[in-house]
């Protein structure tokens, strides 16, 4: 569900940059290329047109926004006793893990006095 809701935020984002483009804040933009139709009023409807695609188009991106954040998993919080059972775990490895190594370490060095 997710990857739909996420493809439609792309689509929703890739068609908004068209129609943007597809704007011009001076009242041209692909509506002045009809030029006999602005008699008619063929610009306006196509004004409109762009003017509601590009509010359908940031609504749905933030709608769907919205839904996706909703829908995201939060970690659960952990439990301060659960925190320091981790940690004295980890601690507790890392002291093995650093024996080990330093048992090594005599031993090489051991070995090259002995020489």
């Amino acid at each position: 569900m997710n990857i739909l809701f996420s493809s439609i935020i792309i689509i929703a984002s890739i068609l908004l940059i068209l129609v943007v483009y597809i704007q011009n804040p001076k009242g041209g933009g692909l509506s002045s290329d009809f030029g006999a139709a602005q008699q008619i009023g063929g610009v306006q409807k196509t004004n409109d047109f762009i003017d509601k695609a590009t509010w359908i188009l940031a609504g749905l991106i933030m709608v769907f926004s919205i839904i996706l954040t909703i829908r995201s998993k939060t970690p659960e919080p952990v439990a301060p006793d659960q925190m320091q059972q981790g940690q004295t775990q980890q601690q507790g490895q890392g002291q093995q893990q650093g024996g080990q190594q330093q048992n090594g370490q005599q031993g090489q060095n051991g070995g090259t006095q002995q020489r």
